[in-house]
């Protein structure tokens, strides 16, 4: 847990730096693609948009795209809202982690009036 720790920890240093630079109210996608780079400038393995498939009983019933997946350990969901329905958006993180098998997730919002990171484990 310690690497996912330290991880986390890098994860939201890259998060607040993309905020320091580009302020709130531009898209998702800028973000995203901002967030993608300020990680990689900091020699981390970052994949955007990666394909998960959903079972049930042994069958593809559907999928999702997490926003990013870090190092093969850490899912970020991002968003850009000033209103928060928070459950909804910690029950999706949590159905993208169990889907992925992936442990760890950070739901990140680029709001005013600052960047917002929640943790997630599962």
């Amino acid at each position: 847990m310690l690497l996912e720790e330290d991880l986390c920890y890098r994860v939201q240093g890259c998060v607040y730096e993309v905020y320091r630079q580009l302020g709130c109210g531009f898209l998702e996608k800028v973000y995203e693609r901002a967030l993608a780079r300020e990680l990689e400038l900091h020699q981390l393995k970052v994949a955007c948009q990666v394909p998960f498939h959903v079972e049930y009983k042994g069958v593809a019933v559907g999928e999702y795209f997490a926003d990013l997946v870090v190092e093969n350990a850490v899912l970020i969901e991002l968003k850009a809202q000033d209103t928060i329905p928070a459950k909804a958006w910690e029950a999706q993180l949590l159905n993208y982690l169990h889907a992925s098998g992936i442990r760890l997730g950070l739901l990140v919002n680029f709001r005013y009036p600052k960047a917002t990171v929640k943790r997630m484990v599962v």
